[in-house]
């Protein structure tokens, strides 16, 4: 399977990317080929509303988005949506990214691609995620992705919280039970 990570944090060490990399990790093992791709530090501009595209492309912005990681993203057979919750949301490039689906909506849903959520937040509690995994699920349900499983790692403020947290192990068994 073709694993695309979609990396959203301007930290490339922080805790997100820490969880990221044993994702990775387990299911380069399990035999699966990943590519990363890091969106926050991307050229991808939001959509402009002007629906030149119909919903099928391509979009008249020519930015990173459409020259790389479209193509990224029609190749690959999972997503893995990669983020630090901001503000109790997605990170605004993240969401940036799906909006930009809309220039392919019919062509990706049709896809029937699978999808994990791996976030973090300094937050122990459950509701600093409700945001964040509702709007994961309604977008899994809208683009007909098949959820795959979610990693939501509570109070994991710094990379070192990370590290020590059990997150760790089941983000690298999320990844090997691909």
């Amino acid at each position: 399977m073709k694993i695309l990570t979609l990396k959203s944090s301007g930290n490339r060490n922080g805790s997100s990317n820490a969880l990221a990399a044993e994702f990775i990790r387990g299911a380069k093992e399990a035999g699966h080929s990943v590519t990363e791709y890091d969106v926050i530090h991307a050229d991808i501009r939001p959509c402009l509303g002007c629906n030149r595209c119909g919903m099928s492309g391509p979009c008249v912005q020519k930015d990173d988005y459409e020259k790389e990681l479209k193509g990224l993203i029609r190749s690959s057979d999972l997503l893995a949506f990669v983020m630090p919750v901001y503000y109790y949301n997605w990170p605004a490039q993240l969401k940036t990214v799906v909006d930009r689906f809309y220039s392919f909506t019919g062509e990706l849903t049709s896809m029937r691609k699978k999808a994990v959520l791996i976030s973090v937040a300094w937050d122990n509690s459950d509701s600093a995620f409700d945001v964040v995994t509702a709007y994961y699920r309604r977008i899994c349900q809208y683009m007909d992705f098949q959820n795959q499983g979610m990693i939501i790692g509570k109070g994991c403020g710094t990379p070192d919280m990370t590290k020590r947290s059990r997150y760790m192990k089941e983000a690298y068994q999320l990844g090997k039970s691909l």
